[in-house]
């Protein structure tokens, strides 16, 4: 059932291809207010080994990174889902986003790995408090696989539903994230930032 919500959401992973967009695909399609950045330097997908990756600036689409990749080898990016990652992707937003140059305010950011947490806690602290307007920080760990990626995303989605049954988040939030933690069987870290 898809839930109208009044929260403003962000999910974030480091390059804004696989688990962040998964998880923007799966929390938009049930109604959320949702959107996705990456907090790296470039863009990085799997390469023809581990050490080769293919590097791509923010500023590339999803289609230019889906046509060089399919001009490199259709074969091995179609066989390791890098292909069907990026269709996806180009069907949600033109290309990746960073979210050190993001200017929208959200209620809930949600990172999925420890690294993100903190460049994502670096950036906000960074810059200059306009009011005090709250922003809760969530990271729920998931590893960087296409897998994982989809159990996520419905990791995600169950958090971000608890989240909109409240009627105020600054006060419930430490035990939904307790009680998100629990269920899951995962740390989950949680901070407060201002806007």
């Amino acid at each position: 059932m898809d839930i109208p919500t009044k929260l403003k959401i962000a999910v974030v992973c480091s390059s804004n291809q696989n688990r962040s967009m998964e998880a923007h695909d799966f929390l938009s399609k049930r109604g959320f207010n949702v959107r996705s950045f990456g907090t790296g330097n470039q863009v990085k997908l799997p390469g023809p080994a581990l050490n080769k990756p293919n590097l791509y600036n923010f500023d590339v689409t999803y289609q230019e990174i889906y046509a060089d990749l399919e001009r490199k080898d259709r074969r091995m990016y179609t066989q390791n889902g890098v292909l069907h990652m990026l269709d996806r992707n180009r069907r949600i937003k033109p290309k990746p986003e960073r979210f050190q140059d993001a200017k929208d305010k959200f209620d809930v950011i949600i990172t999925v790995e420890e690294k993100v947490y903190d460049a994502v806690i670096e950036v906000l602290e960074s810059r200059p408090q306009e009011g005090n307007e709250a922003v809760h920080v969530v990271n729920i760990e998931i590893r960087d696989n296409h897998e994982e990626a989809t159990l996520g995303a419905f990791l995600i989605c169950d958090f971000c539903s608890a989240l909109q049954e409240s009627d105020d988040l600054d006060n419930d939030m430490d035990l939904i994230v307790q009680d998100f933690a629990d269920k899951i069987k995962k740390i989950v870290l949680h901070t407060i930032c201002f806007y």
